[in-house]
Formats: C-alpha cells, sequence, structure tokens
C-alpha cells in the first residue's frame, strides 16, 4: 500500500509514519502548507516533500493521512475526497462542529472512505469484549469510565502548534483534544442516544484560554453511565501521563491502564491479564485495520460520522458546563 501524510507539522505525523511503516507500507510523498515544516520532517525520515497539493493527488497513493491546522482541514479535505482517494482524517479538523457536517454530506454521497483515527477502540478491553460477545458471555453494559490526562499544554507550544490552545481554532481544551476518545467509546457502547447528565469544565492550573481539566457524564437510553475525564494536569511534560479504560458488564469487568490491561468473568470465577498495547501504538492496530478494510472494500471502523456524533456531544457538554 502507497501512502501520503499531508499536514506533517501535525503533532502526530510522527505516529502515523511509525504506524504505516510497521505495516509494511511505503510512503511516497509528504506535504504541508508550511513548505519549510514539510521539508525537514521529509529530510528528517527519509521521505520526499511535495511542491503542491496537486501533486500529492497526482500520485495516486492508496491512502492519505491528512492532519494539519483545523482551518484548513476542511478545504483539503474535500480536494481528497472529489480524488476519490481513501482518506484518515486526523482530528481536530475543523474548528467548529458545523464545519463537519459538508464532509460527512459529501462523504455519504460519494461513498468516500474516510476513516478517524479514534485508536482506542482497537484497545485490550475491546478487544476482549468483542470475543466475549461473540460467545454469548459480555452481559449487559452497566457502566463505564474512560480517563486520559496528559502533561501541561505548554507541551503543543514545544511541538510547533500552538493553534491548539486557541480555542477558534481548535475549538475547545482538554475535553475536545484528548476527551473525544472517551465521548466514542461512550457512543460505541451505549444503547441508544446519549444525554448529558452532568459536565464541569474547569481551568484552574495552566492559565490557558483553553480549559485545562473537563469531567463528562453521560447516560444512554438503557441507563448505562459513562464518565469522561479528561485533563492537561498531569504533572510531567514526558509522553504519557493518567491513562484508565474501565468497563463494567453483566459478566465482566474489564480495565486498560495502558501498559497493563485485565478481564475478570463472573460466569467462570477468572480473572486474567490481557495482551497491553501502549496507547502511543494504537495507531498501528488503527492502521492495520484501515489498510485491511481498504483492500476488502469496506467502510471504515472508525468513520467521519463517528467523529461528528463525538463532537456534537462535546458541543453539548460544553453548553451543559456552562449552566
Amino acid at each position: 500500500m502507497r501512502i501520503s501524510l499531508l499536514g506533517t507539522s501535525h503533532w502526530h505525523a510522527a505516529m502515523h509514519l511509525d504506524a504505516a511503516r510497521h505495516e509494511g507500507a511505503e510512503v511516497i510523498g509528504t506535504w504541508d502548507q508550511d513548505a519549510a515544516a514539510a521539508g525537514r520532517f521529509a529530510q528528517a525520515e527519509g521521505l520526499k516533500a511535495c511542491s503542491t497539493l496537486q501533486d500529492v493527488l497526482d500520485s495516486r497513493p492508496d491512502l492519505i493521512v491528512l492532519m494539519g491546522d483545523p482551518r484548513t482541514v476542511p478545504t483539503v479535505a474535500q480536494e481528497v475526497i472529489r480524488a476519490k482517494i481513501p482518506m484518515i482524517l486526523e482530528k481536530p479538523a475543523a474548528p467548529r462542529t458545523s464545519d463537519i457536517a459538508p464532509l460527512v454530506e459529501t462523504a455519504a454521497e460519494s461513498g468516500a472512505f474516510v476513516a478517524v483515527p479514534l485508536p482506542n477502540r482497537f484497545g485490550p478491553i475491546f478487544r476482549a469484549m468483542t470475543g466475549l460477545d461473540g460467545t454469548g458471555r459480555l452481559g449487559t453494559v452497566a457502566h463505564g469510565h474512560f480517563r486520559i490526562v496528559n502533561g501541561p499544554p505548554q507541551r503543543y507550544r514545544d511541538d510547533g502548534v500552538g493553534w491548539l490552545l486557541d480555542p477558534l481554532v481548535g475549538g475547545g481544551g482538554a475535553l475536545r483534544n484528548l476527551g473525544i476518545h472517551g465521548i466514542d467509546a461512550a457512543l460505541s457502547l451505549a444503547r441508544g442516544p446519549l444525554r448529558i447528565v452532568a459536565s464541569s469544565v474547569g481551568n484552574r492550573i495552566h492559565r490557558e484560554p483553553v480549559e485545562d481539566h473537563a469531567v463528562v457524564t453521560l447516560m444512554d437510553e438503557a441507563g448505562a453511565l459513562f464518565t469522561v475525564e479528561a485533563g492537561y494536569t498531569y504533572a510531567s511534560m514526558a509522553p504519557g501521563g493518567d491513562f484508565e479504560w474501565r468497563v463494567a458488564t453483566a459478566n465482566a469487568y474489564l480495565i486498560d491502564h495502558g501498559e497493563s490491561a485485565r478481564c475478570t468473568t463472573l460466569d467462570d470465577g477468572q480473572s486474567y491479564s490481557l495482551l497491553p498495547e501502549h496507547p502511543s501504538t494504537r495507531y498501528r492496530l488503527f492502521m492495520a485495520d484501515t489498510l485491511d478494510r481498504i483492500r476488502r472494500g469496506v467502510r471504515p471502523s472508525v468513520g467521519i460520522g463517528d467523529y461528528y456524533a463525538a463532537m456534537r456531544l462535546i458541543d453539548q457538554a460544553y453548553e451543559k458546563a456552562k449552566s
């Protein structure tokens, strides 16, 4: 599979490159609206930097990974869809949720393949739940908690993407950037629509224009409760932080701490370790799934419609927090 990386000044560019190489794909070109940034990334990684977006489209890659400044990503995404090239659309893809709606519509009308990297869907407890469900042993979901608390937001300024801390560009803070993974997890497990029960958004440590901590409680139609916690309040600039994914069902209790994961089942009285996958390398799992689905000609596991649904819920959480 031949892959092109667009918007390589994005802080996830190295993760996508690692994922592509891990899956044996060939990265045939890179591009960024900041030509100097594209050149630096290409030179450091031994890749070809394309001069224009049209050069990338003309090379007809099997897959484009689109990243970059949310103010320009929607326009580029429309060009990729019109070129009928499968795409991974990195987050944030637009400053406002309403800016994503036209992409959802265009993708649906054209049948475009647009996958969105929410890679915790491929983490160990989701794999375990799929296995248990397949044998009828999962049981009804009762509640879930999804927490990602990373280090200070200064990391984004250091990475040259300070725009993420501008609410008019990034669309929000820790909840929009990190909490979207938990919101998506809740959506994937919910029976029927989710509603916001409570929402708290705070900015007490770093005093950036965006929040540095948020907690949201959601409930589905069957009464299952989900809590999502996101923050920039971990006391370290090193990669990683405080990560915990936890789901309770009628027959299973599953915990994922990133470097370790565990499942306990009621019907057989067993408690066993799951094969872990560090959150930083789950992009490999997402890439493997994406490439497989492109080869088979089927829809992405996590598509632009899923991303749009999560963005809309986050909008509601912000509104709830104001009240």
